[in-house]
């Protein structure tokens, strides 16, 4: 059953699976201002390197502690695997504050999953198994975003009790419950 865990190392193979998926489908360029478009442009094939690909993880778990400084433009967040067994499925983030811009553009939790993993319920498990997690670090309710256009990312967020807020440029916002009080 797939779980959502710290970022390791045990997933190497499949995470580099992943990647090519995602550069497949023309992830990683500089049209893509997502977090793994930053790690796809920044990292790239280094990610091959056992010792590389540990230091990333490294730094995708530290990336919550208040002691570590997060890329420019971003805000400190706490790092997610979606994982069954060895198999590298998806990623989230719980942003831990939202900046002007990710009130109107990004919202408190992005997530991708593999192309080859799509359709299958992953991404509504991942995002249903992050809102305990935004509880405990002071969210309800958590904001979440997706393209206007995007259709599936819709149905995820409403699945997760999604409630439309506004569509602001080319996003449609949500808000989710977390279950805090």
């Amino acid at each position: 059953m797939p779980q959502l865990i710290q970022p390791t190392t045990a997933v190497h193979a499949s995470f580099l699976e992943a990647v090519e998926e995602f550069e497949a489908e023309g992830r990683g360029t500089l049209e893509d201002n997502s977090m793994l478009g930053r790690d796809i442009s920044v990292f790239g094939r280094r990610w091959q390197d056992p010792e590389t690909f540990a230091q990333y993880v490294a730094e995708n778990i530290a990336a919550a502690r208040s002691d570590t400084l997060p890329p420019p433009g971003f805000v400190r967040a706490t790092i997610l695997w979606w994982v069954e067994g060895d198999t590298f499925l998806g990623r989230l983030s719980i942003r831990h504050r939202l900046t002007r811009r990710l009130l109107d553009w990004g919202g408190l939790i992005g997530y991708d999953v593999r192309p080859s993993a799509r359709r299958r319920g992953h991404a509504t498990g991942m995002l249903r198994a992050s809102l305990p997690l935004a509880r405990r670090l002071g969210h309800d309710p958590v904001l979440v975003t997706c393209d206007h256009d995007n259709v599936a990312s819709r149905k995820v967020i409403e699945a997760c009790g999604g409630v439309f807020e506004d569509r602001r440029g080319e996003k449609l916002r949500y808000w989710i419950a977390t279950g805090g009080t």
